[in-house]
């Protein structure tokens, strides 16, 4: 199967190919069930397809040392199937209707199925990564803590006296970047490779997690329809926090914006349902420079990911990483 993002080496790209394949098959064996419902709800967003990139960063790490051991496989497996796990939960709590061009699983099974199939995965993730020794199973449940926290702190908000900017960010960093993190790590450690190396990857999984979400959170606002592949604007339809109502937010309590500033923060926290009004809302935000603020931490943290390659040995491998952080950076620009 093609690999989520280019990669500069040909026989590298092959080699991720064949073993991305594997997985697959291995995936679709995680998640059948002998329960005919369980069975349907638990293949439904894996066949649904999806980039792979987890895996694919698992897989990749471990060519920093032994890609072959048969371990990677089950690892890039965990980090697959925990994911996905996740996006039962989050799609119940967001009320998402679709998830990767599929209708989302509460929407055919309704809400109970959905956490409960998502369970059930988890469950499948952590008899896999118990067969990988104890250090995997720390590093998989200290993982799935941090998603769990990250989850709760946005659906609670940042706490009074909070800095929203700042609780925002660790929210990104928990909730999607420690996944990132830790698919990379695993991949370094079951390739064999040594602690600086295992350390390295891991500091850019987190730091390229961080860069990967505010660039959506751009993209959101300065992309068309055809380009995103969503409405432009969707979250903010949806009140959902990004950086740049933030940024926005931040500046008007400050009382460092302008009038027309605090006349588009009332236009964002009102009612975005008519499309016409979200348009228009959408069209203001482009322009301010509170999306230019959030351009420049996107390629700021994109560059801080690829400066943590620097321990890494030159290879294919190493360019492979440093041109994801470009392409993150790229996107956002």
């Amino acid at each position: 199967m093609p690999t989520a993002f280019p990669l500069p080496d040909p026989a590298l790209a092959d080699r991720l190919s064949e073993r991305l394949a594997r997985v697959d098959a291995a995936l679709a064996e995680a998640v059948a069930s002998a329960d005919a419902l369980a069975d349907d709800a638990g293949r439904h967003l894996v066949t649904a397809g999806g980039k792979r990139f987890r895996p694919l960063l698992t897989l990749l790490a471990g060519e920093l040392g032994d890609g072959t051991r048969p371990e990677l496989v089950d690892a890039a497996v965990v980090v697959e199937l925990t994911q996905v796990a996740s996006l039962y939960h989050d799609d119940v709590m967001d009320s998402a209707p679709v998830r990767r061009g599929a209708p989302a699983v509460h929407t055919v099974w309704g809400n109970s199925v959905a956490i409960l199939v998502g369970d059930l995965l988890f469950s499948r993730a952590s008899a896999l990564v118990a067969g990988l020794g104890p250090e995997a199973v720390v590093l998989q449940s200290r993982t799935f803590e941090r998603m769990c926290l990250g989850q709760l702190h946005e659906t609670l908000g940042p706490r009074d006296g909070e800095d929203p900017v700042a609780h925002y960010l660790q929210v990104l960093s928990d909730k999607t970047a420690s996944l990132l993190a830790t698919s990379a790590q695993l991949g370094a450690m079951f390739g064999g490779c040594d602690d600086t190396v295992v350390g390295a990857v891991a500091a850019y999984g987190e730091k390229v997690g961080v860069a990967f979400q505010l660039a959506d959170d751009v993209l959101d606002i300065a992309s068309t329809g055809d380009e995103s592949g969503k409405t432009p604007g969707t979250d903010l339809r949806e009140h959902v926090p990004t950086m740049p109502v933030l940024l926005l937010r931040q500046r008007v309590a400050r009382g460092e914006g302008t009038a027309e500033d605090a006349a588009l923060l009332a236009r964002l926290d009102a009612d975005l349902s008519d499309d016409a009004t979200l348009a228009a809302a959408v069209a203001d935000l482009r322009s301010h420079d509170a999306l230019a603020a959030t351009r420049e931490l996107a390629v700021r943290w994109a560059r801080e990911a690829a400066a943590e390659l620097e321990p890494l040995p030159d290879g294919p491998v190493k360019q492979a990483l440093a041109d994801l952080a470009t392409a993150l950076a790229d996107r956002a620009a």
